[in-house]
């Protein structure tokens, strides 16, 4: 025997949980400290830059 679901409650436990998710991005993305910013920001320019470094040119 299947057990009774209550659809609406199922929805809400869902949406509760996709919000808590999206909750600890923001709190990972966005509680940084400056320096932490700055130090991603150039590591993602040095990657970029190693990338276009790499590319053949035609």
């Amino acid at each position: 025997m299947a057990e009774i679901v209550n659809l609406r409650t199922v929805r809400k436990q869902k949406a509760r949980a996709e919000k808590a998710t999206q909750a600890e991005q923001n709190r990972i993305t966005h509680g940084r400290t400056k320096a932490e910013k700055l130090r991603s920001k150039a590591e993602a320019e040095l990657a970029a830059k190693r990338l276009d470094s790499h590319k053949l040119d035609e």
